[in-house]
């Protein structure tokens, strides 16, 4: 795929429908700074628009946000039917999702081929009814620019659109949607065939269901099963009981009855109609999470289960899977699943039965939803949240094991399968030339796409020249055209001084040998969650104070030679970004964050104070935001930052981070978290070729003294009246303010860099000393929470 830009982006779309997903989906689209007209039926008294306006308001209000940013909505126009279809001539690009009846549909689609322009693209959200159907009776040049879009629920956060062209569909429209679709709205986009619920929710339905009966008919608990089906497998932390009260019970009933009754020629229909005791549960308004009880019911801090027999709620039993703690032990999920596959006991009982069922049923529906292994991977991967697709798994687990498995336990397997096998190929996936292959029925090995615009590391640090050097937690490597990646490969991707010092020599290595600059970047689901806290608590316990002492000046040293640094440094950062690796990344000449980035400085939470030059620099962006020096144009926006900093603020989204001040207002925002290694490695070639010089040192920072102090001491007193705060919580914030304000100073004054860099590191090593932040220390390391002490 070229990253050749061919099509114009959409600037005004429309989205028909202001359900759960109509109004998510307009969310998403106004995320992408889109204009989104939203509209729905008319109320029938009052306000017209009041359908619309109170769906707004209710998806406001959802966890997570489906907005990233509050300025978002002001994006999205709020209209009905009768009064604003005329909207429709401004759209481009017009989603329906109204209820799911075909007449309705039908009707509504009619309606819209009299407004819309005649190059405006039209799709629908329909999770089940057939897409070429809805476009029935419609023109030629209206089927031409109709397809099937689906979103999966939440829009914003999973990665997943289906695209469903019909035979009417213009390529060129497919096409256009697709490159949109990643490009603008982040989404790994899968075509799938016009069959019933398309690839994911087919094959989702049918491994939900499956695993059902082993609690309705079979002897394994709920609790069994969650464990069995979630991060174990490499499958989402909701599992499959958590999942469903998160979806909503009447939701997966509707969905799998329809399901049922649309698919009469698949030889395991019978296996997606949904047990008895869920439609009891619907009728019972067990909804699940909704109506705040379904599989389970929060009672207190207790998590209850539901028993079957009798609809109460009970605690967990105790779960009787043998030792399962050796097994989730296994960092590599391929070498997990196989100590799984092979355990002797309840656990691996129930995960060969379940992935022997799921994988024949895959290969099964191989071409009827999908021609290729991938497509089907794909879609369970970026719909669920799964690590590895099922053919992933199968090749993991042993191709020819795993087909004799079937066969020994007659389980149905597919002609093509057989054929495979007696072809000699014994992989669904296969590594040529540098690229991956991906076997296709019948035909042969085929590479797969690899947009352009994505680095893999997993293909980079195959070829061993593009090691640069490497330590036992860092590597540096070579990305081409002049520029080098540091990668951090510690425990969760912690700043560990192993870290810190590979940093330092990265820099070192590139101002000396011919390079443009340096990428700080992974592709771990979090860029960094900061200090390596563990090595803190070590010396703590050792009493190696004059060893922190070295370390945290260390620590200051890397963030300053990052700030100075000759040539370019950019971070490419994505999930968590906190604590010390927020400090990293605000002092790089240049940030690509991807929209999901979770950026803050936590430190307080630890019960110190920001100490790797953050508070410095905090203090200094909210005196380059004031109109003036003057103290009381600068007092607003210090405290501001302070309360930021202070209650331990994370912005939930990139966005939200340029606000704060944790980003700059020239960060590179990708939507497509894939592409952010390939952007930073062109923003260090754009940084270079402009000729890059760092940025001056800040000589005179300005700070309000003890007057400034005052204010910020008063604040933390009326937080800790009103409850927000604890005791320390309020002495910790005090020792923020004395850092921001100047230390010792009377009046306001500007002062250097360096004073303030030192008072940082001042307070933060008492901090250290004292016996509530090394209890928070303790709680973060053993329970991975904050301690509110």
């Amino acid at each position: 795929m070229s990253t050749t830009h061919t099509y114009l982006p959409f600037r005004t779309v429309a989205v028909l429908g202001a359900g759960v997903m109509g109004a998510q989906i307009a969310a998403h689209l106004a995320n992408a700074g889109l204009m989104v007209h939203l509209l729905d039926i008319p109320a029938k008294e009052g306000n017209k628009n009041a359908i619309v306006e109170g769906a707004l308001k209710k998806m406001q209000k959802l966890k997570p946000n489906p907005l990233a940013t509050s300025e978002a909505s002001s994006r999205i126009r709020p209209g009905n039917f009768d009064e604003h279809l005329h909207r429709l001539t401004e759209a481009e690009w017009i989603i329906e999702a109204v209820v799911e009846n075909m007449d309705v549909k039908q009707e509504l689609m009619s309606k819209v081929e009299q407004i819309v322009n005649e190059d405006a693209i039209i799709s629908t959200n329909t999770s089940g009814l057939p897409i070429h159907r809805i476009a029935q009776g419609r023109s030629p040049s209206f089927k031409k620019r109709f397809l099937g879009t689906h979103f999966f629920n939440p829009p914003r956060y999973l990665k997943l659109l289906e695209l469903i062209p019909t035979p009417d569909t213009d390529p060129a429209v497919l096409e256009k949607i697709k490159w949109f679709g990643r490009l603008h709205l982040g989404k790994s986009v899968v075509v799938a065939k016009d069959t019933p619920n398309f690839i994911a929710n087919r094959i989702g339905n049918y491994a939900t269901l499956q695993v059902m009966r082993y609690f309705t008919e079979g002897d394994y608990t709920i609790e069994e099963i969650d464990t069995l089906t979630g991060p174990l497998v490499g499958h989402a932390k909701s599992a499959t009981f958590r999942t469903l009260d998160l979806v909503g019970l009447d939701t997966m009933l509707y969905v799998a009855d329809n399901l049922y009754k649309a698919i009469p020629d698949d030889e395991s229909r019978e296996a997606h109609k949904p047990p008895e005791l869920l439609r009891k549960m619907v009728e019972q308004g067990l909804l699940g999470a909704k109506a705040g009880k379904g599989f389970y019911k929060k009672v207190g801090k207790d998590i209850l289960s539901l028993n079957p027999q009798t609809f109460q709620y009970e605690p967990p039993r105790p779960m009787n899977l043998g030792d399962l703690k050796s097994i989730s032990q296994i960092a590599d999920l391929p070498e997990r699943i196989n100590a799984l596959y092979q355990d002797a006991g309840r656990a691996g009982k129930f995960f060969r039965e379940t992935t022997l069922d799921l994988l024949a049923y895959c290969a099964r529906r191989i071409p009827e939803i999908a021609d290729s292994p991938a497509d089907i991977d794909h879609a369970l991967c970026w719909g669920f949240g799964w690590e590895m697709g099922p053919f992933e798994v199968w090749d993991a687990l042993g191709f020819e094991r795993i087909l004799t498995d079937m066969q020994d336990n007659n389980i149905p397997v597919p002609a093509w399968v057989e054929k495979m096998h007696r072809n000699g190929v014994t992989a669904f996936y296969r590594e040529q030339n540098g690229g991956r292959e991906v076997y296709l029925p019948g035909k042969r090995y085929t590479p797969l796409e690899t947009p352009q615009d994505v680095i893999s590391l997993t293909v980079l640090k195959k070829d061993h020249r593009r090691t640069l050097w490497q330590r036992k937690e860092a590597a540096l490597l070579d990305l081409g055209d002049g520029v080098t990646l540091y990668e951090f490969r510690s425990k969760a991707n912690t700043l560990s001084m192993d870290v810190v010092n590979g940093i330092l020599e990265a820099i070192d290595f590139v101002e000396k040998g011919d390079y443009r600059g340096m990428v700080i970047g992974n592709t771990g689901k979090n860029f960094s969650a900061g200090a390596n806290l563990a090595e803190v608590a070590q010396a703590i316990m050792e009493g190696k104070f004059d060893l922190l002492e070295q370390a945290t000046h260390h620590f200051q040293e890397m963030i300053l030679r990052v700030r100075y640094a000759r040539k370019p440094v950019v971070a490419a950062v994505q999930g968590m970004v906190l604590g010390g690796a927020c400090e990293l990344s605000m002092h790089c000449a240049q940030v690509v964050a991807a929209l999901e980035t979770y950026i803050g400085l936590v430190e307080l939470g630890a019960g110190v104070i920001p100490a790797g030059c953050g508070s410095t620099y905090m203090t200094a962006w909210a005196a380059e935001r004031a109109a003036s020096k003057q103290p009381s144009h600068i007092q607003p926006f210090i405290m501001k930052v302070f309360e930021t900093i202070a209650t331990a603020k994370v912005a939930t989204s990139a966005i939200e981070g340029i606000e704060l001040g944790f980003l700059t207002e020239k960060t590179r925002v990708v939507m497509n978290a894939d592409r952010r290694l390939f952007v930073a490695k062109q923003e260090v070639i754009r940084l270079s070729e402009e000729r890059y010089m760092p940025p001056p040192v800040r000589t005179a920072i300005p700070v309000l003294g003890k007057p400034g102090w005052a204010a910020m001491e008063s604040a933390a007193y009326q937080m800790l009246q009103a409850g927000y705060a604890t005791e320390y919580d309020r002495y910790l914030a005090g020792r923020l303010a004395y850092i921001m304000t100047g230390g010792e100073l009377t009046a306001p004054a500007t002062v250097h860099e360096e004073y303030l860099i030192g008072l940082e590191r001042e307070v933060f090593l008492s901090l250290l000393k004292e016996k509530k932040t090394q209890e928070r220390i303790h709680s973060i390391i053993t329970t991975n929470k904050p301690l509110r002490n």
